[in-house]
Order: C-alpha cells, then structure tokens, then sequence
C-alpha cells in the first residue's frame, strides 16, 4: 500500500505530443539560420575591426572575445539545428533474427531485462514503477523481466521488489556507482535488450512496442526516449490569464502574441526543467548525422553492443598496461626483448588489473558510453532519439535538487572534455565531433555570459565605453544580427517556449563556473544522488551572484541617469539607453532564478 499519495496526485496527466515535423518550418529555419550566421559574422569582422575603443581595450576586447565565443557557440547550435527527419516507428520485431540474422537462435523469442537502478529513493516510489513496468505490452510473445538494483542494500526494498514479483539484485560495495550497479547487474541477466529506469522512471505499456523496431537495423546500439517531468507546476497559457483580467480584449491579444512569439506559459516549471527543448529540439535533430548521446533514464540498449564495446576498451586498456610494463622491463634491464613467460605474466596482470566496464565508470556515465559506441568504427553503431514520450519521472522539486543535478551534468561533460575529448577521438565522424563538440562548449559559455552579465553595469558606473561610440552605424550592425537571430532560433524551435530555457542558460553562471572550477583543478565531481522529495525552506544563499546582477545593473542605472541629468559625465544618453536595456534584458533572466529559490508549491492547486 502506497502511503504518500504525492505521487498519486498527477496520474491523470498526459505527456504532450512530440512535435510534428513541417518541412515547411525546415526550410524557413534553414533560410532564417543562413542569413543569421552571414549577418553575424559580418558583425563579429566588424566588431574587431571597426568598434573596438583604443581607450579602453581592457574592456573591449575581453567583451568582443565574449561576442566571438559567444558567436562560435551559435554556429554549433546551427549546425546541431540543422536538419529534423519525419517521424515513423518501425515494425516491432517478432524474433532474435529480425534484430540480428546472423544470430544462431534467430528463431527465438525477444528478451528484455528491464532494470531499477536505486541507492536511497522511497522503495513505494520504485513499486509504482515496477508495476508499470509489468504492464508493458507488446504485439508478439516476448519475455521481459523486471529487476531492482538496489545500491542501498534495504531490506525494505528487498521485500518490495518481491512483493511485486520482480528481480532484486545488490552487491557488496558500491563501486562505479550506477555504471557499476549496471555493470553487476549485466552480470547477473541475460536479455538480449535492456531497459534503463531510475527510481522514479515510469514506463508507458508501448514502451517496447515503439522503439523495438529501430533495432530491425543490426547496427542498432541503443535507442532514447523523452524524459517528461508529469509533475511539473502545469501554469496557466497567456491567454487564459489575460482573459481572466481584461476579459475578452486580454485574451485576443493574448492569442496574438503566442502567435508571433509561440506558446507562452505562466507558473509553470519554476526551475526550466521541462526537457521538450533538450529532446525534442537539440536530441532530435542530431539524429541526422548519427550523433543522439543516451542519458539514462528511459534508454534501451542492445546487450551486444554495450558488451562489445566494453570488450573493446578492456582490451585496449590491457594492451596499454602491457605495453608500458614491457617499456619498463626493457628500459631496466636494457634488453630488447622480454622473455615470451614474462610477457605472459604481465598480459596477465594487465588483465587482471583492469576492470571491464559496460557502463564507464564516470559521474556522466551514459554519455560517456555513447562516445564509446559511437567511436567503434569497425562495428558503426548506431543511436536513435525516439520522439514520442515512453515513460514519465519526477522533476527536481527545489533549487538545491537542481542544483546538484545540473552541477553532475556540467563536471562530469567537462571532466569528460578534458581527460577524454571527443573531438580527437578515433572513430568518430565529423558529425559527430561536432555535435559533442557543442554539448561539451555549452558547458564553457559562463566563461564568456559572466562578461555579458557585467558589461552594462561597468558602463553605467564608469561611463567607460568598450565601443568607439554608441552610434548609428554601431546599431546598424548590431540590430540586424539581434533581429536575424531571433528569427532563426524561433523558426528553428517553434512550437516550443525558448525564453525560459535562454534565461535559465545566462543565470546558471555561477554554477558553471564552479564546474569549470573543479575540474580545471583537478578535483573529482563528486557523485550525488538527485533527491526525489522536496527540501525545506527556501535557498537565497544558491542565488547571491544572481541577485548581486540584479543589483550592480540597477545600482548603475540609477547612477547613469542621474549623471546625465546633472550633467558633466562623458556618459553618452545613447550608450546609457543600450545599457540600461540590455542590463534589463540580464535582469528578467535572473529573476527565473531568484524566483526558484523563493518557490514554494501551491497546496491548494497541487495534483489539480
């Protein structure tokens, strides 16, 4: 029996449709997209070459860096952007040959292990997806088994999983933390699939029925589906809330607007963790070059691939210890050659040693995998971003839970940068360099947003310009790449509120840079297990840069306009209206942040 019914509350909501594919929208986007990278780096030349104030090149250059990186980080987007395919779910597979020929059971039925990982999560919450798991349906016989992994070792999770029938698997120490709770769990299945949930994952009945298919090609390493959070704050549309306080005229121009800018939301989702922008925007169009990373929770994967792969890097790794030993040997005893019973031993103890891993040990342990397949050049595996939402899981319910889950995601793509870049790595296409290439750049743009953040404020004090005058033709460049911008990234991702998630990418500024931080020092991103209850009270102490933003912006307007209108400042009424707005513009996206930290739910609308 389930006691806490806040999990119950929103099981009458429905995940949204994914969004249809318009070949129309492709090639406006595309048109959008081109005009916008030419009207920018028309901009960006100009900008080095023309504006730049000698007077002040402390300022000007850091800001016309910023500007570059900044414009660097839009090609990549672009390029990420560029191309979305029609939607169409392939046949689901009766047998083992019609996912692999050349197999020797190929006249078997499908195996699939799906699997629970948990460490300290509510043992009521894995029961409901347990019991959803046993719900799956499928058009042909097929043998899916359930399994709890429980890091926690509990008892009262024990007695849970097999009250409801399914599979409990623990171990004795909690190495490699998922990945290892993974790896050990491989050891202990055998499907020939295996599906990835988190405690709180709960899967849809077509689940198997709509992403099998895919792997029909043989190529098929491992398949995403949508994460939806079906317990985010559900808001109220633009029109409905202007409707309600302008009556009919509010909610007219309220339909308006969404018309021009698309759907507009308030209330909802106080810490932007609705995945839609990241799944059915950034992960769906890499399909086209093969570049879809997997991220855990509700993934399929191919055992063989996995296991392959992971047989691969045990055997590289292995040859690499083997060869340094035998440079050792050689080097101390000046002998050419090592005897061959020596070299046995230490293949041996190389072997022995190394740990084979399906699931890299790694804070970021599922995109860390899908390097690995990717870069399997002899195999070519493949990966594959399901549009349509399989299962459902709760969203972090404060800003210290998201917190700690956007700090793992930032360290560890960064740790991964760092000690094993991607971009160099043999194996991948060009394609695909790139499109990790952006996730991993993404993860370095507080660098260059912490100077945008401070840019208006040091003019609004100083009246110390970082251009050569705010002027006509300064505007004359700088308006059209704005405007095109826009355009473009609207076109490109219509159907789907952007600003949100575009303020949400500035003001995570401070946690960004404590990520570049930490590994820039060497220091391991420790691993923490995200929280799936809220906690208590509120949480100004994570959003003091944010709201000190706030203030210099303010703080300076202020001063700005009273320099102006006592007069004698060098301050320019041009260069104090552009700062003002563009330092308001910084303001609103801090504002999501501070608000998150103040958000408490809504007892009176919860589970409505």
């Amino acid at each position: 029996m389930i006691e806490d019914d806040y999990f119950l509350k929103y099981e009458h909501r429905t995940p949204p449709e994914p969004l249809p594919y318009s070949p129309v929208r492709e090639g406006v986007w595309q048109f959008l997209a081109t005009v916008a990278l030419v009207v920018g780096g028309w901009y960006i030349l100009w900008r080095w070459s023309h504006s730049l104030n000698p007077d002040a090149m402390w300022f000007a250059v850091p800001l016309a860096v910023a500007e570059t990186c900044a414009f660097i980080g839009m090609i990549l987007f672009v390029f990420n952007l560029w191309k979305d395919e029609p939607i169409k779910l392939e046949e689901p597979p009766a047998l083992l040959r019609d996912v692999d020929p050349k197999h020797p059971e190929g006249d078997r039925i499908l195996t699939v292990d799906v699997m629970f990982a948990t460490y300290n999560e509510d043992p009521e919450l894995v029961r409901l997806g347990i019991r959803d798991a046993k719900r799956i349906t499928y058009p042909h016989p097929i043998a899916i088994r359930v399994h709890v992994l429980d890091d926690g070792r509990r008892p009262e999770m024990r007695a849970v999983t097999e009250d409801e029938g399914a599979n409990y698997i623990s171990r004795l120490s909690n190495e490699g933390f998922k990945a290892g709770n993974l790896r050990h769990a491989m050891e202990e299945t055998y499907g020939d699939f295996l599906v990835i949930c988190d405690a709180d994952t709960r899967p849809f009945p077509t689940l198997l029925e709509h992403t099998l298919g895919y792997f029909r090609d043989p190529r098929m390493a491992w398949v995403q589906t949508p994460q939806w959070f079906y317990d985010l704050p559900e808001g109220e549309r633009l029109p409905a809330r202007l409707a309600r306080r302008f009556g009919r005229t509010g909610e007219i121009i309220g339909r308006g607007v969404e018309k021009v800018i698309g759907p507009v939301t308030l209330g909802d989702d106080p810490f932007v963790s609705d995945p839609k922008m990241f799944y059915d925007i950034i992960q769906r169009r890499r399909n086209w070059v093969n570049a879809s990373f997997c991220c855990g929770a509700g993934s399929i994967h191919r055992r063989e691939a996995v296991m392959e792969a992971a047989l691969r890097s045990f055997g590289s790794k292995v040859q690499e210890r083997t060869w340094a030993v035998e440079e050792v040997v050689t080097v101390s005893s000046r002998e050419r050659e090592v005897a061959t019973e020596l070299m046995e031993a230490i293949k041996t103890e190389a072997a022995a040693t190394e740990i084979l891993t399906p699931y890299r040990f790694h804070v970021s342990e599922d995109i860390y995998t899908s390097i690995v397949l990717h870069s399997d050049a002899e195999r070519g595996w493949k990966s594959k971003m399901h549009p349509i939402v399989e299962s459902k899981m709760l969203s972090p319910q404060d800003l210290l839970t998201w917190t700690v889950q956007r700090f793992k995601y930032a360290g560890g793509s960064l740790d991964i940068l760092i000690h094993d870049n991607p971009i160099f790595r043999k194996g991948l296409t060009l394609g695909q360099r790139l499109m990790y290439g952006t996730t991993f750049y993404s993860y370095l743009a507080p660098l260059w947003n912490v100077i945008f953040l401070l840019a208006p404020a040091i003019y609004l004090f100083t009246a110390v310009s970082p251009v050569t005058a705010y002027s006509a033709d300064f505007f004359l460049h700088l308006i059209p790449f704005l405007v095109t911008l826009e355009l473009a990234i609207m076109a490109g991702t219509w159907g789907i509120a952007g600003y949100a998630s575009k303020a949400s990418y500035l003001s995570f500024f401070p946690l960004g840079l404590k990520a570049i931080m930490t590994v820039a020092r060497g220091e391991k991103i420790s691993f923490k297990v995200t929280p799936k209850t809220r906690q208590a009270g509120n949480f100004l102490t994570l959003v003091r840069p944010q709201i000190a933003v706030i203030a210099l912006t303010l703080g300076g307007a202020a001063w700005a306009i009273g320099a102006l209108l006592i007069g004698g400042t060098s301050h320019s009424a041009s260069g104090v209206v552009a700062n003002i707005l563009w330092g308001l513009n910084n303001c609103f996206a801090m504002s999501g942040m501070i608000s998150a930290a103040l958000w408490q739910p809504d007892a009176s609308k919860e589970g409505e």
